[in-house]
């Protein structure tokens, strides 16, 4: 059976991309998958990496824990809003003090070591720009979350979900998206 470990990053859990994250948990369970949704906004923890690598900061129970659930899981489901181009300030803090090195990474000599390999992930994110747009700019959020982060900690294959225009979408629209996303988490689940 395949664990996977859904992360709501909105801040409000009345939001779509909360909808879309609870819909693929649905769908997961009705494939079998043993799956587990968290809202980053319930934990408890400083989004701050206050010394950044020149000196440990210590980690919270929830990012304890949270380390713990992402070690044991085979599949990352990462939800957020793409705010400014990329992820929130929640997942960035959560990523800045979570995905550090020793856990998702090492250095040597030569090239990093990724520490989480085996393990896959989806990202899935809305945001109120238009499709055309946020390719026109470069793709920037999608790039660092699947490259610069996840893909130098091990992940593969790393797959992105994007609902654009979200701002100017019908609720029948925002419906589709939603039992689209239940396929989606059925799917992963397999």
């Amino acid at each position: 059976m395949k664990k996977i470990l859904i992360l709501q990053g909105n801040p409000r859990k009345d939001s779509l991309i909360a909808a879309a994250a609870q819909n693929y948990l649905t769908g997961c369970l009705e494939n079998g998958g043993a799956a587990e949704l968290i809202h980053l906004s319930d934990l408890n923890f400083d989004l701050v990496l206050r010394y950044g690598y020149q000196k440990s900061t210590p980690l919270e129970k929830d990012l304890l824990d949270l380390q713990q659930k992402i070690k044991e899981a085979d599949h990352l489901a990462l939800f957020y809003p793409t705010w400014w181009g990329t992820m929130p300030a929640l997942v960035k803090g959560f990523i800045d003090r979570v995905f550090l090195p020793g856990f998702a990474f090492k250095y040597t000599e030569k090239l990093p070591v990724k520490l989480l390999k085996g393990k896959s992930a989806r990202v899935v994110t809305t945001m109120d720009s238009p499709y055309l747009w946020y390719k026109i700019t470069g793709s920037p959020g999608f790039k660092a979350i699947k490259n610069s982060i996840l893909g130098f900690c091990g992940f593969s294959p790393v797959k992105i979900t994007a609902l654009y225009s979200t701002r100017s979408t019908s609720p029948t629209q925002r419906e589709k998206w939603l039992h689209s996303l239940k396929k989606i988490g059925q799917t992963d689940a397999a």
